[in-house]
């Protein structure tokens, strides 16, 4: 067991703070204005992890905490039955973690052990957003509020004109009707850890989503390393999407030209780098709660 004393982990708890409040505290603001941000809420909607969990530091799994009482009236979230008060020290408390989270652990494990032994392909440069309005009109789009960048049959051509190889589930269930069957790959949630890669965009965003599907076993630091490479990895993704966000700040990745797609897989190579750190993590993580009370 890890002992951090009162510095250190009050230390982390407000790094944590700085990392990820002010975005999640942007997308409370917006909610309750009834506004949209075609970016950042979906790390907010998509995702069902709640903001106030997001903004709340908590120890991961083996990790004690020097405490005081004044500490827990500051950080009411750790008095909850989850955690438990010895001697001064507070740690999450394994006789609540369920055999549900345990078997949730084991197969993310599992993923990440897939994904970490195959190498990526970096040759999508983002078509996966662009068939997403394949051959849909201006009134059919997700983000109707924005204009898109080519019209509808210059977008179908470009499209039509490259290797849509897109490998994850989640993102390819969006395409239109029209473009499933110009993608070379037609993913499952079933064949998920068979196609699942680590150059893809979207696979390397849901180390958010499985890490904090485990909260609070996988504590708050690898949580929001994970939520702020989403948000860079989000990023991306609208800025070589076909809509036009520059009014928003976004300038596009125009990945219809050569330049665009060099530059597209330049950052993708990036994010990939620093998802496989945070994927190790993820993993060894993940190994030990599995194998807590099996």
């Amino acid at each position: 067991m890890i002992v951090l004393h009162r510095d250190e982990w009050r230390s982390r708890m407000q790094a944590h703070h700085a990392r990820v409040a002010a975005h999640a505290d942007a997308f409370v603001d917006r909610r309750s204005r009834g506004a949209k941000h075609p970016v950042h809420d979906f790390l907010f909607t998509y995702y069902s992890f709640a903001p106030a969990k997001l903004k709340q530091w908590v120890p991961q799994h083996g990790v004690s905490l020097e405490i005081t009482a004044a500490d827990l009236e500051a950080c009411p979230w750790l008095q909850s039955d989850r955690f438990i008060r010895e001697n001064d020290l507070l740690r999450l408390n394994e006789h609540r973690f369920m055999n549900r989270e345990r078997e949730f652990a084991a197969w993310v494990a599992m993923l990440c052990t897939r994904i970490l032994g195959r190498a990526g392909r970096f040759t999508c440069f983002g078509l996966h957003e662009w068939a997403m309005v394949y051959r849909q009109s201006s009134q059919q789009v997700r983000h109707e509020g924005y204009e898109l960048r080519l019209p509808t049959q210059e977008l179908a051509a470009f499209v039509e004109s490259q290797p849509v190889c897109c490998s994850h589930y989640d993102a390819f269930r969006f395409f239109t009707p029209e473009a499933r069957p110009l993608n070379s790959l037609q993913p499952t949630l079933e064949t998920r850890p068979d196609l699942e890669q680590a150059a893809c965009l979207h696979a390397n965003i849901d180390l958010y989503k499985w890490s904090s599907k485990l909260w609070p076993w996988t504590g708050s630091d690898l949580i929001g390393e994970c939520f702020l490479l989403a948000l860079d990895g989000r990023d991306l993704d609208m800025r070589a999407s076909p809509y036009d966000l520059s009014a928003i700040g976004y300038e596009p990745v125009k990945i219809e030209t050569l330049e665009g797609r060099a530059h597209y897989e330049r950052e993708q190579r990036d994010l990939a780098a620093r998802a496989t750190v945070l994927r190790q993590k993820l993993l060894t993580c993940c190994e030990s709660l599995a194998a807590i009370n099996a």
